[in-house]
């Protein structure tokens, strides 16, 4: 990715990890449309004359405006929002500065709220790590024009990545936790039902506190399930019986507890779940636990956890700011932990059937194929960037990208599952590039959460019918092969396409759509929005 950063004062030290490069000092008059996304940072002024600062501010978010009516709307555009950092306190009923800040901010977050390609960073976030004295070293200032000090380029570099991954949605899905002294004090086993700490004084506040946090998280998409060494049983009257537990079995999707090796567990989980093991974040106060997982599954993430029980509103801080953050959560994101539920209730009605086909008739699916539109572009292009295992390209594409493919006529479908359990959401994606009678796939996906009802084909062969209407009479597709891509290495064989090569990994298909016969069983309703 190539970026090309307007600013007013020198910033190059600290955007060394990405490919950039950079305006003149508030310089606008230069563009270089060769750049694949822009950046805005503009810094306050440092002025004795707040008035005079004021007007400069003001003026910023007009030139921001002016650059924006002449780039590509499809190209990614992140704008930093803006924070007093130095003033000179001549009257304190004066706040002219402030107001003039508030006002360039409230600014440029209306403009994203109607630009899918914009994207503003809180600056804040970086800022409030330091005082005043360490971001600032006025040498730097007036040798240089460097209002930020230099000294902080490295942390601002870790910083500023982990904002990208934010706007790209890349976080963790899944949080593993410990029981004893982890979501409570004290030892369930030896302490008993009554003599845990959830509740009243410290530490059962604090861990009160931490149990909060985690129904937050799990309100904000993230999954949650236990990996305990403890008795079932006392577990589960502890969450039937006891009243001021916050956290209980309703809001877990997946746990085991017993005496097994909790690395085994974790990977019993991923496999219930469907997820992979690198999407997954172990919480447990035992450093000899942590270290074992850490060495038996390194793709586990394992932070460290707080010594006292105090320390755990920076903890939860530092969690999220880390791994769970998300620039926008979609209705998707939202319900995920009940959409998990939901499919392990179909898991259990699946036992109950000797024949699939009855199984699948039960669900009483229905598939809308919807194509792309202002309201679920976000989830489309989170499907790309997040969905790992059912994905035959594992291309990952941007709003704006997806933008710039509509704005180039490609076909754009997502995919909606619903069945009797509930509504599993836009979980299913197919990006075409159309042209008169050959079409060419670049993207077909499915989340995880709808594998295992045959639904990949039933969307596949109904998208080469709706091509093969259009006039379409060959289709080209790819499966490019990764680490975890794997189940899906022979889709396209399955459904009837001709290999044609396979270079290392990457194997090309063909199909003639003027042989291809359009045949779904009667199990599924399936129609378009």
């Amino acid at each position: 990715m190539k970026y090309f950063i307007f600013r007013n004062y020198t910033i190059e030290p600290f955007f060394e990890d990405i490919n950039a490069s950079f305006s003149g000092y508030g310089d606008i008059s230069f563009i270089d449309e060769t750049a694949d996304a822009y950046i805005w940072f503009y810094l306050p002024p440092y002025k004795v004359s707040s008035d005079i600062a004021a007007k400069e501010i003001s003026n910023y978010s007009n030139l921001l405006e002016l650059i924006l009516s002449r780039l590509d709307p499809s190209k990614p555009f992140l704008i930093f929002s803006m924070q007093l950092i130095y003033s000179i306190p001549y009257q304190l009923s004066e706040n002219i500065l402030e107001e003039a800040i508030c006002q360039y901010n409230r600014r440029i977050y209306g403009i994203s709220e109607n630009n899918l390609n914009i994207k503003i960073i809180n600056i804040s976030g970086f800022y409030r790590r330091f005082s005043e004295n360490e971001l600032i070293d006025w040498r730097f200032y007036f040798l240089s024009q460097m209002s930020l000090n230099p000294k902080l380029a490295n942390d601002f570099s870790r910083w500023f990545l982990r904002q990208l991954d934010i706007v790209e949605m890349k976080r963790k899905k899944c949080i593993v936790l410990d029981l004893d002294n982890t979501l409570w004090g004290g030892i369930l086993g030896e302490d008993g039902v009554e003599g845990i700490k959830i509740d009243g004084d410290y530490p059962g506040n604090a861990y009160r506190f931490f149990q909060q946090y985690l129904m937050e998280l799990g309100h904000h998409g993230i999954l949650l399930a236990i990996c305990s060494k403890n008795n079932e049983e006392d577990v589960l009257e502890i969450w039937e019986k006891y009243p001021d537990l916050i956290l209980g079995k309703d809001n877990i999707v997946a746990y085991k507890i017993n005496w097994n090796n909790k690395a085994d567990n974790i990977k019993e989980i991923a496999s219930e779940l469907n997820i992979g093991l690198d999407s997954m974040v172990f919480i447990d106060d035992s450093p000899a636990e942590r270290e074992l997982v850490r060495q038996m599954l390194p793709q586990v993430t394992v932070p460290d956890f707080p010594d006292q029980p105090y320390l755990f509103p920076e903890f939860i801080k530092g969690l999220t700011e880390k791994y769970f953050s998300a620039y926008h959560l979609t209705r998707e994101d939202l319900s995920r932990m009940q959409q998990y539920k939901e499919n392990f209730a179909r898991i259990q009605t699946q036992g109950r059937f000797a024949d699939f086909e009855n199984y699948l008739r039960s669900l009483e699916m229905e598939l809308t194929v919807e194509p792309l539109d202002n309201v679920n572009i976000t989830r489309i292009s989170q499907m790309t960037q997040r969905t790992n295992q059912f994905n035959l390209t594992t291309h990952r594409y941007t709003e704006a990208d997806i933008l710039d493919f509509a704005k180039r006529k490609y076909w754009i479908y997502a995919l909606r599952v619903k069945d009797c359990f509930g509504d599993n959401g836009l979980t299913g994606l197919i990006i075409l590039d159309k042209k008169k009678e050959l079409a060419r796939i670049d993207t077909f996906l499915l989340s995880c959460r709808i594998l295992g009802r045959n639904i990949e084909d039933v969307f596949m062969r109904y998208m080469l019918m709706k091509l093969k209407n259009s006039g379409v009479h060959k289709i080209e597709a790819s499966y490019i092969g990764t680490s975890k891509n794997g189940q899906v290495a022979d889709f396209y064989d399955r459904i009837g396409f001709e290999l044609r090569n396979n270079n290392e990994g990457t194997k090309n298909y063909y199909l003639n759509l003027n042989r291809f016969e359009y045949n779904v069983e009667d199990l599924y309703l399936i129609k378009e929005k």
